[in-house]
């Protein structure tokens, strides 16, 4: 390798090293936890925020982060296209005027089977969309294995009938490997990348149930370090996030590792 590419290489290494790292509330005690305790722990072991499930409590979050110096990256909700009357959580425009402000994403799940799933919920996430654009939020649809948007293509595909310039979509590790996605990587970050406003990672090895898929950062076969690398060689910058969902253990300690691994990525 010559002098340049040494170079380039050390420093896309150490840059990417610099990165900040979020963490999934569901590995820092949802639902267990008081915001004020989850979001300490979250800075005790080095992340520099929470990814939060729900609507609710949006103040007392933001003023957890905002007292140690920690953003909140977003918040996590949905709907379901089987529903007689789709929507959003009644509780989705209040959260997203408390967000005003803060760069939080509003990721959003498309749940439910229908025929006519797409023609569904277009118009709700038009209607989420132009609520965060009013507050001068993002909104980014999130795959989920089993829901009526599953895979990154179906993320994508919602994103362009929607029509709205602050859709987007998360990039989910898990997910996208639960797809049986993974050997087209490269055709699908090339598709993703100019929409892609979150990545999502977690150890993982690229077959399995949900306790493969997802594990803390140290654990897995799957090369988590080089996924991240590759997006990072190819000018993503947006925010990652650690996906803890179900994993066992002690929950500081499962941080600390998985901050530990990012370390050495």
């Amino acid at each position: 390798m010559s002098g340049v590419l040494v170079l380039f290489a050390a420093a896309l290494a150490a840059s990417a090293a610099d990165a900040p790292l979020y963490v999934f509330d569901n590995g820092t005690g949802r639902g267990e936890l008081p915001i004020e305790e989850q979001v300490e722990l979250a800075r005790r072991t080095g992340y520099a925020g929470i990814f939060y499930s729900g609507t609710q409590k949006i103040p007392e979050l933001l003023a957890a982060h905002r007292a140690r110096g920690m953003r909140v990256l977003g918040i996590y909700t949905g709907m379901n296209v089987a529903d007689p009357e789709p929507g959003c959580d009644p509780g989705l425009p209040a959260a997203i005027r408390q967000l005003r402000g803060t760069g939080a994403l509003i990721t959003f799940t498309v749940n439910g089977k229908a025929a006519d799933g797409d023609a569904r919920a277009i118009p709700v996430v038009r209607q989420v969309a132009n609520l965060a654009a009013e507050a001068g939020l993002e909104v980014a649809l999130y795959p989920h294995h089993g829901f009526h948007v599953a895979r990154i293509e179906h993320a994508l595909r919602v994103r362009e009938k929607a029509g709205r310039p602050n859709v987007g979509i998360v990039f989910n590790l898990c997910h996208w490997l639960r797809s049986g996605d993974a050997a087209n990587l490269d055709a699908r970050l090339t598709e993703a990348l100019p929409h892609t406003r979150m990545l999502s990672v977690n150890g993982a090895d690229p077959e399995g149930d949900w306790d493969r898929l997802i594990q803390t950062l140290d654990r897995g076969t799957y090369d988590v370090g080089a996924f991240v690398r590759k997006w990072w060689a190819r000018g993503y910058r947006g925010p990652i996030g650690l996906q803890c969902y179900n994993v066992p253990g002690d929950r500081e300690e499962n941080l600390r590792r998985s901050m530990e691994a990012w370390r050495k990525f």
